[in-house]
């Protein structure tokens, strides 16, 4: 779309011919259609048709090469604008992209400020978020390699290959952030009680692998069957959603949370729960799970009421 209403008008005609000249030269347009004015005549409309398809990278550098004529219609006094849903999509995949990193880095801050919190640990944490990036690059490598790729088109009944949705990124990391985070905090915060009671690291392992490997299998079985049910919806982009959630959980809680955590747990030993002087006064102390709480007394041994009362009469009575 050209705005032409600051072009005098004998030259506006010329500007729009020579634009359209230039585009309809362009290596990857098949064609220009011929330039509709407005009824105001102050904007001109032109459709471009590509020769690739709208999701190809040639396609978005075609819609970058018709932006970087703006200062050109800019110089005659007029303004260049290149929109339609191609365009549209190119623009909110480039957005999305580049918020993502900034979107991972928040994330993993907060994960380790708040897990070091609840468990007064640096490794802890540390460990928590290098498995929840590798439960999500697993994830998004699996998509890449079978709707992208095209492998397992027939098991997965995946009609062509493209690439992936530009918010599937975005998506993954939210929801599987907050299922890998569950699962961590099922198993180490057991972990954590039992090594509070009997400062054995490794009984301290086991102990909370025992005690919470079902509630995790079973939280994990649950969102796996519900992801994977969308596998089978015919939506290309629904289907690669509910396949990259359901791997991605697969991942995590199988191979990142009841594999590698205690492995990596076993091997740390004392010093997975360690944390500098500095940091551990800088921190406030939580006290989650109630460590620092008094024993309870053990059962029989509190004194009744009144025993208070009647230990000095019978002692008065035995003196008489």
């Amino acid at each position: 779309m050209v705005d032409t209403g600051k072009i005098p008008p004998e030259q506006r005609q010329d500007t729009v011919t020579r634009l359209r000249g230039t585009l309809a030269a362009d290596r990857n347009v098949a064609a220009v259609s011929p330039p509709v004015a407005g009824p105001s005549g102050g904007v001109v409309v032109m459709s471009v048709v590509p020769r690739s398809s709208p999701d190809a990278r040639a396609t978005t550098d075609l819609v970058h090469r018709m932006r970087d004529r703006a200062p050109e219609v800019a110089a005659a006094g007029g303004a260049l604008y290149v929109t339609g849903q191609t365009a549209m999509a190119i623009d909110v995949a480039a957005k999305l992209g580049d918020a993502l990193p900034l979107f991972i880095g928040v994330i993993v801050v907060l994960a380790l400020v708040l897990l070091a919190l609840a468990f007064r640990s640096v490794l802890v944490p540390l460990k928590a978020a290098l498995g929840f990036l590798l439960s999500v690059g697993a994830s998004l490598g699996a998509s890449v390699w079978v709707f992208q790729e095209g492998h397992l088109n027939g098991l997965l009944d995946v009609a062509a290959v493209g690439p992936v949705t530009s918010f599937l990124p975005i998506l993954l990391t939210g929801v599987l952030f907050g299922l890998a985070m569950d699962y961590e905090v099922f198993l180490v915060s057991r972990m954590r009680e039992h090594y509070e009671r009997s400062k054995d690291p490794a009984e301290a392992v086991a102990r909370g692998v025992s005690s919470s490997a079902r509630v995790v299998v079973a939280a994990a079985l649950i969102m796996i069957a519900v992801f994977g049910g969308f596998v089978f919806n015919e939506d290309p982009i629904i289907k690669s959603i509910g396949f990259a959630l359901a791997f991605g959980v697969f991942v995590d809680a199988f191979v990142v949370r009841m594999t590698l955590v205690p492995a990596a747990m076993a091997l740390l030993g004392r010093r997975a729960w360690s944390m500098p002087r500095w940091l551990d006064r800088l921190l406030p102390d939580v006290d989650i799970e109630g460590a620092r709480l008094p024993a309870p007394a053990p059962a029989g041994s509190a004194a009744r009421p009144d025993a208070g009362e009647e230990s000095p009469r019978r002692e008065t009575a035995a003196r008489v």
